[in-house]
């Protein structure tokens, strides 16, 4: 059952007009949306709405994620776990979950249309950077969820970028600032029991999460963490077409970029 669109539409047309009336002609558009389009997407070359912006978020997030997944040849039950663990940590409802989980499906198939689904999902978003940035970010989560990434991953990667409008060398950047971003927010959670050298490295990679290094100056450490923090500030995310359910992803990397920030300038004043 497809109710992405009805659920939209309602909460759009309650906050524009509101009134339940309002709620229920958005609904209605919603359900227009989902009998045309759901999780077809044939129609989203153009889409310009909040509603489909949103939804081909959603959609190309979990079936790329598929995709991904199936780029070794098997799915592992990392990759499930990742999945099935960043449904959870999104509250999807049961029927968003079953969009997600049959997006996740669709994106496994021999003869997924990737570089298509791209460049719906790049005129959909309006081709905007921050919301690009963002999806390309999840997919390397995906494909670094087993702790490693093989060389089918990463070509996979590389083509995913390239369709994004990166370059190699900006993902290969990317890479190194989201598998440090990765360790430096579960050094975060072990905090309390850190070794010196454990601190070390976490400082390290606070560096890495920002895209900087030990010998950026204190003016190009603090541009870095301002543009950063501007690409991943969820409530302009959502303005710009991130779905409300997928905001917590950016929250937790804005935490993370705030949190590396305060360790550099705190390991500064100490010096």
């Amino acid at each position: 059952m497809r109710i992405w669109g009805k659920v939209l539409g309602f909460l759009f047309g309650l906050m524009l007009t509101k009134n339940i009336i309002g709620a229920l002609f958005g609904a209605w558009l919603g359900h227009r949306f989902d009998k045309g389009i759901g999780l077809d997407f044939s129609g989203l070359g153009g889409a310009k709405s909040d509603t489909e912006r949103q939804a081909a978020f959603f959609y190309s997030t979990f079936s790329v994620m598929g995709y991904i997944a199936k780029a070794s040849g098997q799915v592992t039950h990392h990759e499930i776990a990742f999945a099935s663990a960043y449904m959870d940590k999104l509250g999807l409802n049961a029927d968003l979950r079953r969009q997600a989980q049959d997006a996740f499906r669709d994106g496994k198939t021999t003869g997924f249309p990737l570089e298509e689904r791209l460049r719906q999902l790049k005129s959909a978003v309006n081709n905007r950077q921050d919301l690009l940035l963002l999806f390309l970010e999840i997919q390397i989560q995906v494909a670094f969820a087993d702790g490693r990434l093989d060389q089918s991953e990463r070509e996979v990667l590389h083509k995913i970028a390239q369709n994004l409008g990166y370059s190699a060398t900006e993902l290969d950047k990317l890479l190194e600032m989201i598998i440090a971003g990765a360790q430096f927010h579960q050094q975060g959670k072990n905090a309390g029991n850190a070794s010196f050298a454990q601190s070390g490295q976490q400082l390290a990679n606070a560096y890495k999460v920002l895209g900087v290094t030990e010998q950026s100056s204190a003016s190009d450490i603090k541009k870095a963490y301002r543009k950063l923090m501007s690409q991943h500030h969820p409530d302009k995310l959502v303005a710009k077409g991130l779905p409300p359910e997928m905001m917590e992803s950016a929250k937790q990397k804005a935490q993370d970029i705030q949190a590396a920030y305060e360790l550099i300038n705190a390991q500064t004043r100490q010096h």
